[in-house]
């Protein structure tokens, strides 16, 4: 087979790949706190002809760090994360991360996750605050207070995506990597009565959903053209 061929096989690859990701970038533009992903794409080098040949890797995930924007929306019980930390839940499969600050109280005092996770402070115990004690009042460092006194502390997150990662329910995060707590916060920490938008940019991401089905189109006919190629060859060669 010629090396053309492999070369917009592996093209196809990179592109259905990102497709997908564009599509779900797209999809999770209104999600509150989610990260768009993005895709790098290597080129990998092989002798399977006399000249060396470049073909496109699959391409390695990264989720992006520009900031949403802040939404206010005045409940208490409302965190947008200012700076690169994530919240830390605790789901049914294990520790999650995420940017999406929507609280409820349990009649415990616990407070979870609209669907039903525990948040966690920064040891990875559920947090749980005073029932009766009113609205709770939440620093910039995730300090928790009713009544001026302090009840808690929110868990605020650094993790390392580039080692690999699995994205999970609440627009959260499962890094390959352990998460570590961030202890400084001059440019990380909560805002509280607000909410972080998606930071997805959904014209750019339009635009890169008809450059990139065009681009597959277009290797798509250079693989057609290429297959009549041969087979032209082949009838000939065979006296056919």
């Amino acid at each position: 087979m010629q090396a053309g061929l492999y070369v917009s096989y592996s093209g196809q690859i990179a592109l259905e790949r990102r497709l997908a990701t564009i599509a779900n970038n797209i999809a999770n533009s209104g999600t509150v706190g989610y990260r768009a992903e993005e895709l790098k794409f290597d080129s990998v080098l092989s002798n399977i002809s006399r000249d060396p040949t470049a073909f496109s890797s699959a391409g390695k995930s990264y989720i992006s760090e520009r900031a949403g924007g802040l939404k206010q929306t005045g409940n208490p019980f409302d965190i947008a994360i200012q700076g690169t930390g994530w919240l830390a839940i605790q789901t049914p499969s294990g520790t999650a991360y995420t940017r999406d600050g929507r609280m409820k109280m349990l009649e415990t005092g616990e407070l979870q996750t609209l669907s039903g996770n525990s948040i966690l402070d920064n040891s990875n115990a559920p947090l749980v605050v005073d029932p009766n004690g009113g609205p709770p009042k939440i620093d910039h460092d995730g300090t928790i207070s009713q009544n001026r006194r302090s009840v808690g502390k929110i868990g605020l997150f650094s993790i390392d995506v580039s080692k690999g990662f699995l994205r999970s329910e609440n627009a959260s995060i499962v890094p390959s990597v352990a998460a570590t707590a961030v202890e400084t916060f001059t440019s990380d920490g909560f805002a509280q009565g607000y909410l972080e938008d998606s930071n997805v940019n959904e014209v750019s991401e339009m635009t890169n959903l008809i450059m990139v089905t065009r681009s597959f189109d277009g290797l798509q006919n250079s693989i057609d053209e290429s297959e009549a190629s041969l087979k032209k060859a082949i009838q000939i060669l065979g006296g056919g």
